[in-house]
């Protein structure tokens, strides 16, 4: 590999990984809290759906980058009052919000649009545009919420009671803490990251929603969680492999291998999903969860 392919190489590396990074982040967010929240994709489609169409109907990319975050965050919170109030169960739930995502898009965009679930492709003052070396400011705002998530899960008071509502809400609760308020503020966070994410897969890698765009983003986000042991540094490194093997998919040509033939391109655009299913087999058991993740609290 040349010097000029390299950097394109990284180039495409960090582009495809920022939407990982802000929904791994999303998850590390909730399931810090305590809620295992397996509907990062139902909420990154939101988020892409509405960016994209706000942005075309109004002309204006900031309109569609406040819809994206807007409509994750609506999701989010309808997603936690089934989990904390109603007390309903975590897996289901995030799978209704998937569901209910894809399939809510898809009917907006056809009835709106009438194109079949897509949105119109987006013109340049409709979409977000790269600044340095070929990334958007999503792609540097990535690499922010990293470092400000570990900041906050170490230094800040907030950060410290979204670990205890994950490891012990009994004593966060006789601490004088609130679990629920903690939870509900926990998932707020993860709905923007989402939106976050949307935002950046319409609005910055496609020039428009296509129906189900988000393909897995959303479980490998929650495979590179496990595999990143619940830490914001770990989520970085797992996001940016995920990203470097996009990235092969992408420019990998057919390739011939002696006494095999020629490998078509699909078993390179495979690879992250099958990565996905080997960190499954492999870490889940062995990666410890917070200890309250998937408990519903209430308060004695």
């Amino acid at each position: 590999m040349d010097f000029d392919a390299g950097l394109s190489w990284a180039s495409a590396t960090l582009r495809l990984a920022t939407p990982l990074i802000f929904a791994c982040l999303a998850g590390l967010w909730s399931e810090r809290s305590g809620v295992v929240d397996v509907g990062l994709e139902g909420k990154m489609l939101a988020g892409a759906f509405a960016g994209a169409a706000a942005a075309s109907l109004t002309g204006d990319v900031r309109y569609g980058f406040a819809a994206a975050v807007a409509a994750s965050l609506a999701f989010a919170m309808a997603q936690a009052y089934a989990e904390i109030e109603c007390g309903g169960d975590q897996i289901v739930c995030g799978m209704a919000i998937n569901m209910i995502g894809a399939g809510l898009t898809a009917f907006l965009g056809a009835a709106i649009f009438g194109e079949g679930g897509r949105t119109p492709a987006l013109r340049a003052a409709e979409r977000i545009e790269p600044i340095v070396a070929g990334q958007d400011a999503l792609t540097l705002l990535a690499f922010v919420a990293v470092a400000a998530t570990s900041i906050a899960f170490s230094r800040t008071r907030f950060g410290l009671r979204v670990l205890a509502a994950g490891e012990n809400p009994l004593a966060l609760d006789a601490a004088g803490g609130s679990v629920r308020a903690t939870r509900y503020r926990a998932i707020a966070i993860c709905g923007i990251l989402c939106g976050l994410a949307g935002a950046d897969l319409s609005l910055a890698q496609a020039a428009g929603f296509l129906p189900n765009m988000t393909a897995g983003k959303g479980f490998i986000a929650l495979a590179a969680l496990i595999f990143a042991k619940w830490r914001p540094g770990g989520c970085l490194g797992a996001c940016l492999l995920f990203g470097a093997l996009d990235a092969i998919a992408i420019r990998a040509p057919d390739a011939a291998l002696p006494g095999v033939g020629v490998i078509p391109v699909q078993a390179f655009q495979a690879l992250p999903y099958v990565l996905t299913v080997a960190l499954l087999a492999g870490f889940v058991g062995r990666a410890r969860p917070p200890a309250a993740a998937g408990v519903p609290y209430r308060r004695e």
